[in-house]
């Protein structure tokens, strides 16, 4: 599952999480080979610096690549870290946020219909977009979702009361 799971207090008595997930990694890929490079940067200016100029030049060099990292690569890090979708036999729950949280709860009983959709690069990543149609046609849209396929079967199975099918249908989870 990967990540931190709900608190049991959110759950009803009888609601069982069937899948506690975070978006897929490639969201931040793009961050991390950033972060690499921001990294390959200093060192390379460190060992090029010249000598009179320690240890200030050092110094430099690297509170500037600290200070590229952490808008670069930190803050993006802990919007995917903060960003969890659950899937309970009950409902599907969003939430989302570094400090203002955000949240959605979406009872199974309101949706009537799982769509997924996969580009190029979500088949290669093997993740996916989730749409959860409801009747008021204001489908909620998650994004980036780690075996997506398995995670519309869940769903699928959920909808129709089965719920070990949908515990069951992934059996690495």
């Amino acid at each position: 599952m990967g990540a931190m799971a709900i608190p049991k207090k959110m759950l009803s008595r009888d609601e069982v999480v069937v899948r506690h997930m975070r978006t897929h990694i490639k969201v931040i890929l793009g961050r991390i080979a950033l972060l690499a490079l921001i990294l390959v940067a200093a060192v390379v200016a460190s060992v090029l610096v010249p000598a009179e100029w320690s240890p200030w030049g050092y110094l430099a060099i690297w509170l500037l690549a600290l200070a590229i990292s952490v808008p670069a690569f930190v803050l993006a890090w802990l919007a995917w870290l903060t960003t969890t979708y659950t899937i309970t036999t009950k409902r599907v729950i969003t939430r989302s946020g570094i400090l203002n949280r955000t949240g959605h709860d979406l009872p199974l009983s309101r949706i009537s219909d799982v769509q997924q959709d996969k580009d190029l690069s979500d088949r290669f990543f093997g993740c996916g977009t989730l749409a959860l149609q409801t009747s008021s046609d204001d489908p909620l849209i998650l994004h980036d979702i780690p075996k997506v396929e398995m995670v519309q079967v869940e769903i699928s199975n959920l909808l129709f009361n089965d719920i070990q099918g949908a515990i069951d249908a992934d059996p690495t989870n």
